[in-house]
């Protein structure tokens, strides 16, 4: 008897042990921790805190060098950070989107054909926000010159082994890139050969880009010179790049190219500080951006979850995978409808959306037998008591409402016929993230985006420029408050996380992939506060993604853009006897290795006083703890 017990207690450790293997090591470390999308980046993090720099400054080392690394994003893109300041005991969130330019309005893209702003090319730029973000977190919270954080990137500008990932999308994007001067000077290296991109491992160099990051040095130094004080000198770098020598060239550039942005609206435009928008699961304070990202729809799905127990469900369970299927699927067709920039003078109902009364009154409407292909937005306006503007219009668009459950349902259900791999595509594309960390305390969360390849340059600056005008609307239909027009932010799908409890950072995370972002950081962080998994194992852990939403990026086509009801992506290890259950519930599923980020991440573990580091398997991310 004593040898059967034995034996059952050893298997079921075996199986706790085996359920925590991940294929990656997590990251140890009491100092400092810097986790991003590129290894070489996160090395410039980690030369930063060797240097003896905070949290801050390492997280802006590591957004300059991921710029200059292009693939993902580039300097003309935008950049959207959660920052924990220990002095002041709160988190707070910088707005670094750049906005759209004069004459970009919903007639200029209509008379054009477009359905939707471009993808690519210099109609689909925004101002760019990542100079003037990485600039104005350095000067407030950072303690290092500019000089100091960009000298990674600008060695790297210089001349550095270009990785296969970037040089492949280069060579398999080239025909694009021909049409832009710029680009086909800087990124084809071997025009007219059978490979015209760099080869992995070949010595890129990127003078131009090393010419305007060496100007911005150039202001800085000659206002310490001048005996301006270290802020002041910052903004005198700041200035040379949105009002200056390189602000001319950028917009030259531009509009040579066919682009709108001017010079008023580089000017004009700067990052803005603000309060993050928060609910509190279970004890654990969830910190996201505001509305003009996606970032409230992680906040939503946890106060529609709050009300089931998830725990006794079991981990990626049929009933599991339904319900979390479900709460995104509602939270994502309010996102739809009613997220939007809030500084163009719209008024979002962020609070009714929030509200824990509504979040029960949208999980009523979970079906336990089947998928709810009529799912639309809810109304959140009599939870802030007021009444809904937009009910016409919600009928205009074919919605009509279930006055029992106040839910504006399709009257027919609503179908995409792009395939699937394209959509899938859209679904996952661009970006990065940065996660860093130090012993004073200092946490910063990062996800910038924008300039990815095939980047359009701005004349000689380097600088790819944002092709963030694409998640516009240019239909009011389809979402009042995100209709282009000049000088205002687009609603992106960049959703970096804080979380807190006990008055202490207990998570940072960021991951990766437009409208699956705040889809696999929901499930990240369930697996650690429900299923109790340690962070590198939940960068890892098998997520699965809702199509039952409308694409932020991608396609100009509404046709592309639709939602797929009941189509999701699995990972390739989800049971059979699941598999077959979901089936009956009516989900068209689809299966792959790859289906959980890639997520990077940082716990904080008090009862030791130490920083665990995860980085997903999947891409390149990497990060360096000490």
């Amino acid at each position: 008897m004593k040898k059967l017990t034995l034996f059952f207690t050893l298997f079921i450790f075996m199986q706790v042990v085996s359920a925590q293997q991940t294929q990656k090591p997590m990251l140890y470390g009491t100092s400092w921790m810097a986790v991003t999308g590129k290894p070489m980046a996160a090395t410039a993090g980690s030369m930063i805190f060797q240097q003896g720099g905070n949290a801050v400054d390492a997280a802006c080392a590591m957004l300059a060098a991921t710029c200059t690394m292009w693939d993902t994003l580039s300097w003309g893109g935008e950049t959207q950070a959660l920052i924990y300041n220990p002095k002041t005991g709160k988190v707070i969130a910088i707005n670094a989107m750049g906005v759209a330019p004069t004459g970009a309005t919903v007639d200029f893209f209509k008379k054009k054909g477009y359905n939707f702003p471009p993808e690519y090319g210099p109609l689909a730029a925004t101002t760019p926000g990542t100079p003037g973000g990485l600039i104005y977190m350095l000067m407030n919270y950072g303690t290092m010159s500019l000089g100091q954080v960009l000298a990674p990137a600008m060695h790297m500008a210089a001349g550095y082994a270009i990785e296969a990932q970037a040089a492949n999308t280069i060579q398999t994007d080239r025909e694009m890139l021909k049409q832009w001067p710029y680009s086909k000077k800087i990124f084809l290296t071997h025009l007219g050969e059978k490979r015209e991109a760099p080869e992995p491992g070949e010595i890129f160099v990127q003078k131009d880009l090393l010419e305007t990051l060496t100007k911005m040095i150039a202001a800085e130094t000659e206002a310490r010179k001048r005996g301006k004080s270290r802020k002041e000198a910052l903004m005198a770098a700041y200035d040379r790049f949105y009002k200056g020598d390189i602000a001319k060239e950028f917009v030259r550039g531009c509009q040579e190219q066919g682009g709108l942005i001017n010079m008023k609206d580089l000017s004009q435009w700067h990052p803005i500080e603000e309060a993050p928008l928060m609910v509190n699961y279970k004890g654990i304070d969830v910190y996201k951006l505001q509305q003009w990202t996606q970032g409230p729809v992680m906040l939503q799905a946890l106060n529609i979850l709050e009300n089931f127990d998830l725990k006794a469900m079991g981990y990626n369970s049929s009933k599991y995978i339904h319900t979390l299927y479900q709460a995104m699927n509602l939270a994502f067709a309010d996102r739809d409808f009613y997220y939007g920039d809030p500084y163009s003078g719209s008024s979002e109902p962020i609070k009714g959306l929030l509200s824990k009364e509504y979040a029960k009154q949208r999980a009523d409407l979970i079906q336990y037998d089947k998928n709810d292909a009529r799912i639309g937005p809810g109304d959140p306006y009599p939870f802030e008591g007021k009444k809904n503007p937009y009910i016409n219009l919600l009928k205009n668009r074919g919605f009509e409402m279930d006055t029992t459950k106040r839910n504006f349902a399709p009257k027919h259900d609503m179908g995409n016929n792009s395939r699937k791999e394209d959509y899938q595509d859209r679904l996952w594309r661009g970006t990065t993230s940065i996660e860093a960390a130090d012993k004073e305390g200092w946490v910063v969360s990062v996800t910038p985006s924008g300039g990815w390849l095939p980047a359009c340059i701005a004349g000689n600056t380097g600088v790819g420029m944002s092709q963030r005008m694409q998640s516009f609307v240019l239909d009011s239909t389809l979402n009042p408050f995100n209709v282009v027009k000049p000088g205002k932010r687009p609603r992106v799908t960049l959703s970096p996380s804080l979380f807190m409890k006990d008055g202490k950072p207990y998570l940072s995370a960021a991951v990766q992939g437009g409208d699956t972002q705040d889809q696999n950081l929901l499930q990240f962080f369930l697996d650690i506060a429900e299923f109790g998994m340690t962070v590198q194992r939940a960068t890892e852990a098998s997520n699965f993604n809702t199509n039952q939403l409308w694409l932020s990026l991608g396609g100009t086509k509404t046709s592309d853009r639709e939602p797929k009801p009941g189509q999701i992506l699995l990972n390739n290890n989800t049971k059979e006897a699941v598999r077959a259950e979901l089936k009956k519930m009516g989900y068209d599923m689809t299966f792959s290795e790859r289906t959980s980020g890639p997520i990077n991440a940082v716990y904080f573990d008090w009862k030791h006083g130490s920083l665990w580091g995860g980085s997903s398997n999947h891409g390149e991310d990497y990060g360096i703890g000490w």
